[in-house]
């Protein structure tokens, strides 16, 4: 499953990190870690203290991937909306959920404060980020200058992982895709 050259303790991140994903840190057993990465008996604890020290560098691995995907998106080229628009849109498993936004709803991360401080950093990290961008759009005079960055950003956010969550419900993402236009369609710049 993963190229010969990894080594084991980027074996051990990506397999926790996709098991975080699939199964939630309860569900992501030791054994099954070691199973899917294909690494020996007592790797895990070779290069790691335990499970939280592990589950957390699988946390900061996906948090880090997902604000350079966002980034690539909103730092690219386009007008404020555009940017936006970009990143609404992007090609997502949208069937599979978020793998930072489904880490919000297990228990056992929001109970640790380590765990949980790379999904809110993140999840904030997002904000700001298209908050600017909605502040940059009404310094162009392409949004309205009454509207709320941070509201927006809020909204967009929520809009996202909202969609998901409708997604997954329904087993379709024509849910997610209907929330996405719609926000769009609200977000429409003014004409100059």
């Amino acid at each position: 499953m993963y190229s010969a050259c990894m080594s084991t303790p980027e074996r051990l991140i990506e397999s926790t990190r996709e098991l975080l994903w699939e199964r939630g840190y309860v569900g992501t057993s030791p054994k099954a870690i070691l199973e899917r990465s294909g690494a020996g008996q007592g790797s895990m604890y070779h290069h790691f203290k335990g499970k939280p020290d592990l589950a957390l560098a699988a946390i900061r691995r996906t948090a880090a991937q997902l604000r350079a995907t966002a980034e690539g998106v909103l730092g690219g080229p386009g007008t404020p909306y555009e940017r936006i628009e970009a990143y609404l849109l992007r090609e997502r498993d949208v069937l599979r959920g978020c793998p930072v936004g489904r880490l919000t709803m297990d228990p056992d991360v929001i109970a640790s404060d380590e765990l949980r401080a790379p999904v809110d950093e993140t999840l904030d990290w997002l904000r700001e980020r298209i908050a600017g961008i909605v502040e940059e759009g009404q310094e162009q005079g392409r949004f309205a200058p009454e509207l709320d960055g941070e509201a927006i950003a809020a909204t967009v956010v929520a809009t996202v992982q909202g969609g998901y969550v409708l997604a997954r419900a329904s087993g379709a993402p024509g849910a997610f895709d209907a929330a996405v236009r719609g926000l769009l369609s609200l977000l429409s710049p003014r004409s100059r």
